[in-house]
């Protein structure tokens, strides 16, 4: 009705260049940000994934609002338990407090899908700082406790 996926896909990339996957850092594979993720069915689906997701840390490298709310699209490299490192781009709908706390630096936990790695992820807000200090120390020796 609206055309190819592949056009939706890029919409958000045309409409807000700052969104675009060259300016978010991201390669060909990662689909895209939803111009309504509540309204779009596979970033639902992706949502629920993620919430379930595999831990790891991000560094936040820099965001974006999105609309002018507190939606925003931040952007963080993640480093997993194995070792891998990859541009993580979370879409996430912050307080107003939270917002006025990002900064350039700061290390998030965050959750991915390592079967899919499209470079989604998801701030892990529910895990507690003890596991999050595990994840470090795990990550920061090399994969090895």
């Amino acid at each position: 009705m609206f055309g190819s996926r592949k056009r939706l896909d890029d919409l958000m990339g045309q409409l807000r260049p700052d969104l675009s996957r060259e300016s978010l850092g991201v390669g060909p594979d990662f689909p895209g940000v939803a111009p309504n993720p509540l309204l779009d069915k596979d970033a639902r689906r992706r949502n629920a994934e993620l919430r379930t997701g595999t831990l790891a840390l991000g560094v936040l490298v820099d965001w974006r609002e999105v609309n002018n709310n507190p939606r925003v699209v931040l952007m963080l490299d993640v480093t997993t338990v194995d070792g891998h490192t990859f541009r993580g781009i979370a879409d996430e709908g912050l307080t107003i407090t939270e917002l006025t706390r990002l900064a350039p630096g700061q290390t998030l936990p965050v959750r991915y899908r390592p079967s899919t790695m499209d470079h989604y992820v998801a701030l892990a807000r529910d895990v507690d700082p003890a596991r999050v200090q595990e994840l470090a120390d795990v990550i920061g020796n090399n994969g090895h406790p």
